[in-house]
């Protein structure tokens, strides 16, 4: 797939190289620098690992420009996970191949409904407009969070429904 001005290479990921999980200790210490300790709910690399998580790295060239992934809550349900593209990449069309990447694959299974939570600070702005581009509108807390005034939680109905 082209993004910018190369190919981006969308890859299913282990999380065993080097590369990844450096990638993903910044993306952790991003969020504890971002939000009060209880309000950050992004999985590190053990929980990533879990079988009901499909992760994807996105590459361009040689270089690690971002990431994404697929938890399935239940067979019609899946949440968005760590969700990031290197600072040198934003703006650059990674994060709405990620993206699309996950709610195509969350539509091949058969799921219903994607949700996520995000942050309330202006950090995650440009996160929350990438989702309401993508027709995820605001919802309540899902699956076991809270009403957190540091959390913004949104959904999407995919049944089947393209990405965008």
């Amino acid at each position: 797939m082209v993004v910018g001005a190369s190919a981006i290479d969308l890859r299913l990921d282990d999380l065993r190289g080097e590369t990844i999980v450096a990638f993903l200790h910044e993306h952790l210490a991003d969020m504890y620098a971002s939000s009060p300790p209880e309000s950050v709910h992004a999985l590190d690399l053990g929980a990533l690992r879990q079988p009901d998580i499909t992760f994807w790295s996105a590459w361009r060239d040689q270089e690690l420009v971002g990431c994404g992934a697929l938890k399935a809550l239940d067979a019609t349900h899946g949440e968005i996970k760590s969700m990031r593209v290197k600072a040198s990449a934003r703006g650059t069309g990674v994060a709405d191949l990620v993206l699309r990447r996950i709610i195509d694959s969350a539509c091949a299974r058969g799921m219903h409904r994607l949700s996520l939570e995000t942050g309330v600070q202006d950090f995650f702005a440009p996160a929350r407009r990438l989702y309401q581009r993508h027709g995820f509108t605001v919802c309540g807390p899902f699956n076991g969070y809270w009403n957190d005034p540091n959390s913004v939680f949104m959904t999407r109905r995919i049944d089947g429904a393209p990405s965008t």
